[in-house]
C-alpha cells in the first residue's frame, strides 16, 4: 500500500514540476545559454529565437507577444540545475 502511494505523490510531483516549467499544451518554452539582466535585451532575444525557428514574431508590450497570429504572454522562470541558474522563458497563449 505504501508503495502505491508513494508511487501516486510522485507522479503528482511530476505532474506539478512539468507545469510549473511550461510544458503543457500550445506553450513555447525557450532556454537560453545566456543570462539577460536587461528587459529589453530578453525581448530582443525571444524575438531572434523564436524569428529562428521560423515563426512570425512582435512584441506588443506590457509581456505580451503576438506569434503566428496569436497572443502569447511571456512568463520567465529561473531554475538552479546543479547550481548553475537557468533562466526559462515561457510564453503561454493568451485566452
Amino acid at each position: 500500500m505504501e508503495i502505491i502511494l508513494f508511487l501516486a505523490m510522485f507522479g503528482l510531483g511530476l505532474l506539478g514540476f512539468n507545469w510549473l516549467m511550461g510544458y503543457r499544451k500550445d506553450h513555447i518554452t525557450i532556454d537560453f545559454d545566456e543570462r539577460y539582466m536587461n528587459f529589453s535585451e530578453y525581448v530582443k532575444a525571444i524575438e531572434h529565437e523564436l524569428a529562428k525557428q521560423g515563426r512570425e514574431v512582435s512584441y506588443k508590450g506590457n509581456r505580451t507577444f503576438i506569434i503566428d497570429g496569436r497572443p502569447y504572454i511571456f512568463i520567465e522562470r529561473n531554475i538552479s540545475m546543479g547550481g548553475v541558474p537557468l533562466q526559462r522563458t515561457i510564453l503561454k497563449p493568451e485566452k
